[in-house]
């Protein structure tokens, strides 16, 4: 499989699209103005307890105070001698300083999430200074290699000052003398923020995760990427060094892009976000997929549309579910849609064709980064599932709620409105002992008024005894209007 990563790089904002096959999988965009937080580490000031939610709010110098749940505090090791779980109070109090790490980024109302459990990646070792396990990340499987790298840890831990060790999947293969690289330049990193964590204060960033362009690089880059493409000198500089330095082997694949044509036109990058930011997917085969994304969840139907197949019902809904599979899959990347998602397959009669979706659809999100839990296919031919959020989604960086509607997706139509205004109308002349009362509305429902229901505004004018004047406002939506005496 060919991938390729295109970075973007602008004053104000980075973009990273990972190309696979020559479609695109994913895009991550930062912007100068509001750079994410995940990873970041904070002195962090204890506001409020909250013994009834087993959490806390802290000050971490953000706008908004972050949460800190007590699962994100307390360990097995830290329970009490009578062997009950110590409560928030007992673990926190007000005005308390402690060291924080940001796990998940602020979200629409709600502040950043926070964990003690501190975790510190490198390009091989992730490094748990509050822990001391020793484990190896799921996706490598070869179990001789997974215990060849543990041992190669354990035989290095007396040099260092404990903690625990986790193995990032790259790691397999490696020598003893990378692994004792990795960990002694996490030891040192690790006393430096210990160090500055002295010196600041509460509410302040102790440390800081690398720029989006070497994050990258460390945590998404693998073996398998063919070229790294950059548009800016300054930023193709700063990564070429990195990668000789940690990443060697992918340092030949990285190369500056001086074209006129924009990078993220070679591939079509900015035509599958405007497609991305849509409810309605298309399918080759004639079929579709419409997604909804809601506060509460992410929904996911699926439709035959024009496909019909040329053997019968079954093997067409059959075939469309298997085609949508890999379409969903490639959504959730793309939209980085996460929380809960139910998707809703076409009803399938045949057993067999249940199991063989719901499989194609596990193995297509094997290549997701982002942890995800799914179920078997239900009666009602749903499947819920809910993948990994630390960041917002695409839509919620590139887009904001409509003003006419607030994000509902619907506005009350023009006869609506015009009841509603003659409904106002009655309060306020019941209200208000004036002789005319004027309409200020919208154009749409001030030519409906005028036009439609002009007998109806002469009769009420009849009924009240009040003279009513209409004006159009071209600031109004459709919604707003305002009755006033005179």
């Amino acid at each position: 499989m060919s991938d390729e990563l295109l970075i973007n790089v602008t004053p104000q904002e980075t973009r990273v699209a990972t190309i696979e096959n020559g479609m695109l999988q994913e895009v991550i965009i930062e912007r100068a103005s509001r750079r994410g937080l995940v990873g970041n580490i904070y002195k962090g000031k204890v506001c409020r307890v909250l013994p009834g939610m087993q959490a806390a709010f802290l000050d971490i110098g953000l706008d908004r105070t972050a949460f800190l749940h007590l699962s994100d505090i307390v360990t097995p090791e830290e329970k009490k001698a009578d062997d009950q779980t110590p409560t928030i109070s007992d673990v926190l109090r007000d005005g308390q300083e402690i060291l924080v790490q940001v796990v998940k980024d602020p979200m629409g109302s709600k502040g950043a999430r926070l964990t003690t459990h501190i975790t510190i990646p490198a390009r091989y070792l992730v490094y748990m200074p509050n822990s001391s396990h020793i484990g190896v990340s799921q996706k490598l499987e070869d179990e001789a290699e997974r215990e060849r790298l543990k041992g190669s840890i354990k035989s290095f831990l007396a040099e260092f000052n404990g903690g625990g060790y986790i193995v990032r999947t790259v790691a397999e293969g490696i020598s003893d003398k990378a692994v004792y690289a990795d960990m002694v330049f996490l030891q040192k990193l690790w006393g430096s923020i210990l160090d500055n964590s002295k010196t600041v204060k509460a509410g302040s960033l102790v440390y800081e995760d690398l720029p989006l362009a070497m994050r990258v690089m460390r945590d998404i880059a693998d073996c398998n990427i063919d070229a790294i493409s950059i548009d800016s000198r300054e930023t193709y500089n700063k990564v070429l060094k990195f990668a000789s330095k940690f990443i060697p082997e992918l340092a030949p694949g990285i190369e500056y892009y001086p074209g006129e044509r924009p990078i993220f036109d070679l591939y079509g990058v900015e035509d599958e976000i405007q497609r991305a930011l849509q409810a309605k997917i298309k399918l080759k085969s004639g079929g579709y997929l419409i997604i909804d994304q809601t506060e509460a969840m992410t929904t996911v139907d699926i439709n035959t549309g024009g496909y019909v197949g040329n053997r019968n019902l079954e093997e067409t809904i059959f075939k469309t579910n298997l085609e949508a599979t890999q379409a969903i899959v490639r959504q959730l990347r793309l939209r980085n849609l996460g929380g809960i998602i139910i998707i809703d397959f076409i009803d399938m009669k045949d057993v067999e064709h249940k199991r063989q979706v719901l499989r194609l659809f596990e193995k297509a999100l094997e290549r997701d980064h982002a942890k995800t839990c799914i179920t078997e296919v239900s009666n009602l031919g749903l499947v819920e599932m809910t993948r990994k959020r630390t960041r917002e989604s695409l839509e919620h960086i590139l887009c904001e709620p409509c003003p006419v509607c607030n994000g509902k997706g619907t506005v009350k139509t023009v006869e609506t409105v015009a009841f509603e205004i003659f409904r106002e109308i009655i309060r306020e002349a019941r209200q208000f002992d004036t002789p005319k009362l004027l309409v200020l509305t919208s154009k749409k429902v001030g030519d409906y008024l005028m036009d439609e229901e002009s007998s109806a505004i002469a009769e009420l004018e009849e009924f009240m005894q009040r003279s009513i004047q209409l004006q159009v406002d071209n600031e109004y939506n459709q919604e707003q209007y305002d009755v006033v005496p005179m």
